[in-house]
């Protein structure tokens, strides 16, 4: 299914690249500048979620600044934001799922968007219900409604496969809304709507703690292995900037080295600084949840099995037009 954002922002950005090149990118300007030293780097994250422990771990224990990277992070909120920010030169780096770089690619996208590391291999949502299901299954969602996903998000797609590998028809056998911004679903949740949310940590714990919601199911449990957020950048940056996207990735590998050889406690105290509002019991907690699934990819690499199961995902969902060759969109250049 065509993005109607994306294809207004290419068609506008594409008219303007005529005039300005690719050469005179804002993130040029704004970043990417060296005093000999350092190097400025803007990454945008899709979200900000302890789901992400391995680069929290590589910018609090100041493995960035290692390797000569004074990195600025942004959140996004959403796919579509973080790519948004990448196209138009306002980051230099994102982080989101991989699925946009594909929209990005079927939409002629002339400067592709490149993914070059894979942080997690699996979904890292949750389904929260009102009261405890021990015996649950996904057939107790006939009939339900659903606090969902953005349509065609990483999160709402894996949400509609692992339906539809349990026989549940995501269209009829069940009402999805889909309308929730993201980040906002526990908050409607919590006031009531929906009998059951797709929630991301640490929402899902926290509806959990006010007693407004009990996790009954990992969707990255039952989805299985999934190329679920990557990193990527324009491919004209990184043929700019090869020494600096090496570094960038020598401090992603140490920062999932730290979570690989460290207990929740000790990577709860790490990442604490990231996240104030939360206490470190807690989000050793979502850690452990996260660990014991097996949640992160430790070489960092993008192997081109998980980008054709990326695609099958997609054409399953009905969002793919195109399936672009795993050479053309991923890069394992760097991970190497």
């Amino acid at each position: 299914m065509k993005k109607k954002w994306l294809a207004l922002m290419l068609s506008f950005l594409m008219a303007m690249s005529v005039l300005t090149g690719c050469a005179g990118s804002p993130a040029k300007e704004k970043s990417g500048k060296t005093d000999g030293k350092t190097t400025r780097v803007v990454l945008n994250e899709v979200a900000h979620s302890i789901f992400y422990a391995p680069m929290y771990v590589a910018i609090e224990e100041g493995y960035f600044k290692e390797q000569g990277i004074d990195l600025e992070l942004v959140t996004g909120f959403g796919a579509d934001k973080t790519m948004t920010a990448l196209i138009s030169g306002e980051a230099d780096i994102g982080f989101m799922g991989p699925e946009t770089t594909v929209y990005a690619c079927n939409e002629g996208a002339e400067d592709l968007i490149v993914n070059f590391a894979q942080l997690t291999q699996r979904a890292g949502n949750f389904l929260v219900a009102r009261t405890p299901e021990p015996d649950f299954s996904w057939d107790h969602l006939k009939g339900k409604k659903v606090l969902g996903g953005r349509d065609g998000g990483m999160p709402e797609m894996i949400f509609e496969y692992i339906l539809k590998k349990n026989g549940i028809d995501p269209n009829t056998d069940l009402s999805i809304d889909k309308s929730i911004d993201f980040g906002s679903t526990a908050a409607a949740f919590s006031g009531g709507q929906g009998d059951y949310s797709v929630e991301f940590e640490p929402g899902a714990t926290a509806l959990e703690t006010e007693g407004a919601g009990v996790v009954v199911a990992s969707l990255g449990v039952d989805s299985g292995y999934v190329p679920y957020t990557a990193f990527s950048a324009k491919d004209s940056y990184m043929k700019e900037n090869p020494e600096v996207m090496k570094r960038f990735v020598k401090a992603l590998k140490k920062g999932m080295e730290y979570v690989d050889s460290h207990t929740p406690e000790e990577i709860a105290k790490a990442i604490s600084g990231q996240f104030p509002e939360t206490d470190e019991a807690t989000i050793a907690a979502i850690v452990k949840r996260y660990a014991d699934q097996k949640t992160w990819k430790s070489d960092l690499k993008f192997e081109e099995d998980a980008f054709k199961l990326l695609l099958d995902v997609l054409d399953e969902a009905g969002q793919l037009t195109k399936r672009p060759e795993y050479q053309t969109l991923v890069t394992t250049a760097y991970v190497n």
